[in-house]
């Protein structure tokens, strides 16, 4: 993508087709846009929260039909609104992503896995839910591997980026399961990266790791180069855990992150798994 956002995983590759490509671009500047407008620069929370209001509305307006709106013509929303009539896609996930969005800018703790799968939900779980209607496959039975996979990869990006994440003064580890491996808020503050952060780490790399396994069968339903996407989207976030790992943990001293080597092993698995 070129909006200079790294990511862990292929975003509308050229393994997509192009009228489908097209759509999941549209959709990502979308998404990168509304979570830009909570994540970045220095704008009280009042502001940030009104940006994403108007974001809203002009979703609002697309549900409506009301294609004339003059805040459709105006990028990320005259694209979106070309994908979402191309290819009737929902609206109900677009303004979900609002809502955890809006949630960034007030929530940053989470007291137990529960809230934050929920924050999942909204956050991570609609991508995946948009990209199976653009695929012409939003088919109900489909969902839950789709969801797993979009929770791993936000699971998997969240412990890449603790340190990042504090510097905006949020925790995204469940409070409840730093408190069950004797890790505080501190540890986090002063890059503590012993025995327990270990521990937790591996933990929550676990969790990840399951959610993305358990959303390898969503492949298998789809066409060839939708299958091969979707198993290079698995393979990225399987990588970035396995980066976590290989450093026990310690997301402090060096974010870790793909390079060329890992990505061609990334496009190596998505290849061979074609073939089983």
């Amino acid at each position: 993508m070129p909006d200079g956002h790294a990511e862990n995983f292929p975003v509308a590759s050229l393994l997509v087709p192009r009228r489908e490509r097209r759509a999941i671009v549209a959709l990502y500047r979308y998404a990168r846009a509304a979570d830009d407008l909570a994540d970045e620069g220095d704008a009280p929370a009042g502001d940030r929260l009104a940006a994403l209001g108007a974001y809203r509305a002009a979703v609002q307006a697309i549900a409506g039909g009301r294609d004339a709106d003059p805040s459709l013509g105006q990028p990320p929303f005259r694209d979106l609104l070309a994908a979402v009539r191309e290819h009737a896609l929902p609206c109900a996930p677009l303004l979900d992503l609002l809502s955890a969005f809006e949630q960034d800018v007030t929530v940053h703790r989470y007291p137990d896995y529960a809230a934050l799968r929920d924050y999942c939900r909204r956050s991570a779980d609609p991508v995946g839910r948009l990209v199976l209607a653009v695929f012409g496959r939003p088919e109900p039975d489909l969902l839950p591997a789709s969801d797993a996979v979009c929770t791993g990869l936000q699971l998997a990006n969240f412990w890449q980026d603790v340190a990042v994440d504090w510097t905006k003064g949020r925790v995204y580890l469940p409070q409840d399961e730093m408190a069950a491996h004797g890790v505080d808020v501190a540890a986090i503050a002063a890059g503590r990266c012993d025995r327990r952060w270990r521990e937790l780490m591996r933990f929550q790399t676990r969790r990840a790791r399951g959610l993305l396994e358990r959303g390898r069968p969503l492949a298998r339903a789809l066409r060839w180069r939708q299958a091969l996407e979707i198993r290079a989207v698995i393979a990225g976030g399987l990588a970035i855990l396995d980066r976590i790992d290989a450093v026990a943990g310690d997301v402090f001293r060096r974010r870790p992150t793909l390079g060329g080597a890992d990505w061609a092993r990334v496009g190596w698995q998505a290849l061979r798994g074609a073939g089983a």
